[in-house]
């Protein structure tokens, strides 16, 4: 199987530390979305990474659907009681939508002119973002004998801050700290598979 991806991108982070967790192969194919490649938006008329392109012809997208792919494939990637599974599915879903807030203000400082960048915007997907990380660090996610796709969402999450928004977010969210790091002890790839530019 071929994944488009990028390494900077923590959703292609998410679902390659996934593959690598389940011991699925996968050749990954480094695309740049701005340039629009015809081998990315012949596949995912969105034209957003990552997208899984199967053996069989199939082309799978977004990072969400691609997981629960592997889990249809492997197994192991959500919990099989409901009640645990549901937890893991929302904590995937918060990490994620995090995710979208802060590539919304790299993109928002990346692509247009200072004197044209709208701060209010900025500002208001960094309070979302925030939140979301006040939530996360009174309640980290228990990790048990058993990694699930929230643990990887989160952990790509907390990457792309590193990789992004490092100085910004690190003193107020010491639990989130101790959490990856003790992630990195169950996942020693960590460090390789996390978001870097």
């Amino acid at each position: 199987m071929r994944l488009l991806c990028s390494p900077a991108s923590p959703f292609s982070s998410k679902v390659r530390m996934a593959a690598r967790h389940l011991d699925i192969k996968l050749e990954e194919i480094h695309v740049e979305t701005n340039a629009g490649p015809a081998l990315l938006v012949d596949n995912n008329p969105l034209g957003k990474i990552p997208t899984l392109l199967t053996d069989d012809g199939e082309a799978i997208f977004d990072s969400r659907a691609i997981m629960h792919y592997f889990d249809r494939q492997e197994g192991g990637l959500y919990p099989s009681k409901k009640g645990k599974r549901t937890e893991a599915e929302v904590l995937e879903a918060l990490c994620d939508g995090t995710k979208e807030c802060l590539l919304s203000i790299v993109y928002e400082r990346r692509l247009r002119e200072p004197e044209k960048q709208h701060q209010p915007w900025i500002d208001r997907q960094w309070t979302k973002a925030k939140r979301a990380l006040i939530h996360l660090d009174a309640e980290p996610p228990k990790i048990g004998k058993k990694l699930h796709a929230g643990h990887f969402a989160l952990a790509a999450l907390i990457g792309y801050l590193q990789l992004r928004f490092e100085g910004q977010w690190e003193a107020d969210h010491g639990g989130l700290i101790e959490w990856v790091a003790k992630f990195e002890r169950h996942f020693p790839d960590y460090q390789a598979m996390k978001p870097r530019a």
